[in-house]
């Protein structure tokens, strides 16, 4: 008969305790852990703000989106495109208050245009419509961030509990941010906002907080003023021509006579990134001498970013053109040669008289329409190779009008005023004023010269101009702004297309 024993485990096989450090490497690093869950509950939060955080609400006569965006600094940005944006120092906390103009509302700004008189009321409308549109921001950010974090965490975790702990935080985050901005607001603020864009003209017309003080009564009637000729502004661009540009569409900024006017160059930034500008054109005389002195005059042309189609004028000397020939992103045109530039075919030619003394030179003239014959044949050349010019560009209207017939739009200026003008031909002539405000000649006259560029939209597959905005702002001393959007008359609804130019120049 065998001897049963109780079962018991070999002495070998019994379980030994893990030793100390192999214990600690199992469990994860609390540190670690932490720090994945502030990352967790930091982008979960931003997502959701991203995606869901987002108010459409009503002040005033405008129609606006608020949302939070995180921030270093707190503030509040006000963006009214394309004009620019301004900024408030309001609070100090992670968290940004972002204000976007989307557009007027047709029915409640022609009711204040055509009413004056209930300006005197708009104060308190804007201050409820901003309470009550702040209150649904708040509500609506807490649940934007709970429920991007708890996805967020749900999906990284796969716990429900830690999930839940994500959103909670991310909820208790949101409530410091709160408490900070309240802590810190800075009602004063709104007297000392920041701009940028086109509405850098702004301090000027609004009045400093000194002037607010001392002189109220003419203040309230200015800003009154000053809200109805916005409301005006918002009112026509809202009614503009139906032509509406789509990502496609080609967008040229033309502008010409800057005459070494340093301010025309943060004007041509805002206006390239609030247009979405995909060229710039310079008709010329960017210079007002043609010194090498003036030469540093041109360096900021390499940071705007985009494409910088340059030819010479009067008062652009050789010297200007090789200093410009060596800065990135410029294409120096002259003599007919031609590049494509943004998808465009551009061909130019300098301005043969260099006149910076605004002397005039015997044959003048002459010499002009002599460089526009020479344009002309270099267009007809390109015709013939098969690579057709879309735009010609030259500095002296005379010298422009030799090419038509040979491309279907010839840029200019010279004389310091727009115009559109269609030749006999079927070649559109479009005359820029001075983007400089006619420099240093600013103040010649009875009043300052303004500030003048145009928007030009092209059809990305034809080639053909589809319409055009002015921009034409107030000159040395105002702050005035107008934009006015014009469509060729075979571009209008119901129009009978307009055949090209012909084949060869007549």
């Amino acid at each position: 008969m065998l001897n049963r024993t109780p079962n018991r485990a070999h002495p070998a096989r019994r379980a030994r305790p893990a030793p100390p450090a192999l214990e600690l490497a199992a469990r994860p690093n609390p540190w670690l852990r932490a720090l994945g869950l502030t990352v967790v509950v930091l982008v979960g939060a931003w997502l959701g703000l991203l995606i869901v955080g987002n108010v459409r609400v009503p002040v005033g006569p405008m129609n606006t989106t608020m949302a939070l965006r995180p921030s270093l600094t707190g503030g509040t940005k006000i963006n009214i495109s394309p004009l620019g944006a301004l900024t408030l120092d309001s609070h100090t906390a992670p968290v940004r208050l972002d204000v976007n103009v989307d557009q007027l509302d047709p029915l409640r700004a022609q009711t204040l245009v055509d009413h004056p008189e209930r300006l005197s009321g708009l104060q308190d409308e804007v201050v409820h419509d901003v309470e009550r549109g702040t209150i649904d921001l708040a509500l609506r950010s807490c649940v934007a961030v709970v429920c991007g974090a708890t996805a967020l965490g749900l999906a990284v975790y796969r716990r429900p509990r830690r999930a839940l702990t994500a959103g909670g935080l991310a909820l208790a985050l949101l409530a410091a941010s709160g408490a900070s901005a309240y802590a810190t607001w800075n009602p004063k603020s709104v007297l000392e906002p920041k701009f940028s864009g086109l509405l850098t003209s702004a301090p000027s017309v609004v009045g400093n907080a000194r002037n607010i003080v001392t002189e109220f009564d003419v203040y309230q009637k200015e800003l009154a003023r000053l809200v109805t000729n916005v409301t005006k502004l918002y009112d026509v661009t809202s009614t503009l021509p139906v032509y509406r540009p789509d990502p496609t569409t080609i967008r040229v900024l033309h502008v010409s006579d800057i005459h070494l006017n340093p301010a025309s160059w943060t004007i041509i930034a805002s206006l390239v990134k609030q247009y979405a500008v995909d060229v710039i054109v310079d008709s010329g005389d960017t210079m007002d001498h043609g010194t090498a002195a003036e030469n540093g005059f041109l360096d900021p042309i390499g940071d705007l970013g985009v494409p910088y189609v340059w030819v010479r004028g009067n008062h652009d000397s050789l010297t200007t053109q090789r200093y410009l020939a060596h800065i990135k992103n410029v294409h120096v045109l002259d003599d007919g040669r031609a590049e494509t530039v943004g998808g465009l075919r551009f061909a130019g030619i300098g301005d043969p008289q260099f006149t910076p003394d605004r002397s005039v030179v015997p044959g003048g003239d002459a010499s002009e329409e002599l460089a526009g014959d020479r344009l002309a044949s270099a267009l007809a050349d390109q015709r013939v190779a098969g690579t057709p010019v879309d735009v010609a560009i030259a500095h002296e209207p005379s010298a422009a009008r030799e090419t038509d017939g040979d491309v279907p739009l010839v840029l200019c200026g010279h004389l310091h005023h727009e115009s559109t003008e269609m030749l006999k031909y079927g070649t559109r002539l479009r005359m820029e004023g001075s983007t400089g405000g006619s420099g240093l000649r600013a103040v010649e006259h009875r009043y300052p010269a303004p500030i003048e560029a145009s928007i030009l939209y092209f059809d990305r597959d034809s080639h053909r101009l589809q319409a055009w905005d002015s921009i034409k702002l107030g000159g040395l001393g105002l702050a005035t702004a107008e934009v006015s959007r014009h469509l060729p008359k075979e571009n209008r609804p119901g129009a009978t297309p307009v055949p090209s130019p012909v084949t060869s120049a007549p």
